[in-house]
């Protein structure tokens, strides 16, 4: 009998271990100060991302007072110009994360987090200065365009670095870092949005203060290493080999004789399509992550979005909404801080769960306060369980597909969130205007409510689990 393998069974052979090789010494790197270094350096470029992202609801106000926006039929499409710059904001969003999200597969996750960094930085820059309702939702839908390519890019660069062990823990923390910035928007809107300065209105210093750091921070990141998963699964495992070999040696410790290209140098590339999504393989976890996405999205952004349009429809004035609005603010980064403690500790289903029945319960009480103290508690609470869900289901939702798939399978999934805030910013203006706080309060619940059933009842588990066996 000849002992000759068939060609397609070395190739798997020399695929298995190629994949063995790269990932262990990936889940070999401890948790140290030079892995923690790198996962907050990634986070940079998410704090300023969400900085511009949260401005909706802060800097609108400034807006209306210049006169730029008009409220309600009197905005440019006939409904109010705070509701369009919303939607143009998250149809850019859903642009860029369901069209461009593949070239992270294609050209790498560095060049394309580099390339959109850069686009919604200087598009923003350009908001800054306009002077019509038009030229700021036209220049806001171009950063949409940016920041959805860069979010989701951010994701399959931090799962496709960290090991196992650390991966909820390290997006926690990253969300930490991030979601920092809701705070200090909050409290620069604040600050700047009543004042001018040498002529310039003050939510214009917001918008160039996002813009111009984002510009440095594209600067200080220019060294980053590309995802070693990426370059393995591109057939390039001499530079695979290097870079885990580098970061090993940022870890401290000894850098491994494995050498990848040894593995695997017959291993064709695998190039993802579309149509791969849709395959039996994947199409119940693409169906459950288009749903999910699609209602959270107007659990998450509804109240964020619209917290101080909400506060106000309690009775608080502009500036003191704008005040209460920072403190809840501050449960942003503060609970994924505190979820960071046990984030790896239950499985990121059953986080997407929890998180999304605190919601559940807290918004229904916070629709019923009156008092400033109960109004900022509940919000506060609520703004806890949207950052557990925002780390916990970023996450799960890249731990579920393949490298050579998982930019353009997470960036249609996640571009279904940004399609439903399109829908539900102009939805959660009308229902505030004709249904009061109560009526958004309710429409959120029901969101989250969905989001429940569909992760609880068809998401499949990952703790644990290496990343190339999920």
């Amino acid at each position: 009998m000849s002992n000759t393998c068939a060609p397609g069974t070395v190739l798997e052979n020399n695929k298995a271990k190629n994949n063995n090789s790269l990932s262990s010494r990936i889940d070999a790197l401890p948790t140290s100060a030079g892995l923690w270094g790198f996962i907050m350096l990634l986070s940079l470029g998410g704090f300023f991302e969400l900085y511009d992202l949260f401005q909706t609801g802060y800097i609108s106000s400034g807006l209306l007072a210049e006169n730029i926006f008009h409220l309600g039929s009197a905005g440019i499409f006939g409904i109010s110009d705070q509701a369009a710059f919303a939607s143009a904001t998250f149809f850019g969003l859903f642009l860029g994360a369901s069209l461009l999200t593949p070239y992270a597969d294609r050209f790498g996750r560095r060049i394309t987090f580099m390339f959109a960094l850069a686009w919604y930085g200087c598009f923003s820059l350009l908001m800054a200065f306009q002077h019509h309702a038009e030229g700021v939702i036209f220049c806001r839908f171009l950063v949409g365009v940016g920041l959805g390519l860069e979010l989701v890019t951010i994701d399959t660069y931090l799962t496709e670095w960290v090991p196992t062990h650390l991966r909820s823990r390290a997006f926690a923390f990253a969300f930490f870092i991030q979601f920092l910035s809701v705070p200090a928007v909050a409290l620069m809107s604040w600050w700047l949005v009543p004042q001018t300065f040498f002529g310039l209105s003050g939510w214009r210093y917001v918008v160039i203060a996002g813009a111009l750091c984002s510009l440095v921070i594209w600067l200080v990141r220019k060294n980053l290493p590309e995802s070693a998963r990426w370059l393995a699964q591109q057939g390039r495992y001499e530079e695979a080999h290097h870079v885990v070999s580098a970061m090993e040696k940022r870890c401290g410790v000894a850098v491994s004789p494995a050498y990848i290209q040894a593995d695997a140098v017959v291993e064709l590339p695998r190039k993802g399509t579309f149509k791969e999504i849709w395959s039996a393989q994947y199409r119940s976890r693409t169906l459950m992550l288009m749903t999910m996405n699609f209602f959270q999205a107007i659990g998450f952004f509804g109240f964020g979005n619209w917290l101080p349009a909400l506060l106000s429809g309690k009775g608080t004035s502009v500036t003191h909404s704008l005040l209460y609005a920072f403190f809840i603010t501050l449960a942003y980064p503060l609970g994924s801080l505190i979820c960071s403690r046990y984030a790896d500790k239950i499985e990121n289903k059953w986080q997407i769960v929890l998180s999304s029945l605190m919601t559940v319960i807290f918004g229904t009480l916070f629709a019923f306060q009156t008092s400033a103290i109960m109004l900022i508690i509940c919000g506060f609470l609520i703004t806890y369980s949207n950052a557990w869900l925002t780390y916990s289901y970023h996450a799960y939702q890249t731990e579920i597909f393949p490298t050579h798939i998982r930019a353009r399978a997470v960036g249609f999934c996640y571009s279904f969130s940004r399609l439903s805030t399109v829908f539900s910013s102009i939805m959660i203006g009308l229902i505030l205007q004709y249904a009061g706080t109560q009526g958004v309060i309710a429409f959120i619940v029901f969101s989250m409510l969905v989001v429940m059933l569909v992760i609880g009842l068809f998401g499949p588990k990952t703790r644990g689990i290496n990343l190339e066996k999920i």
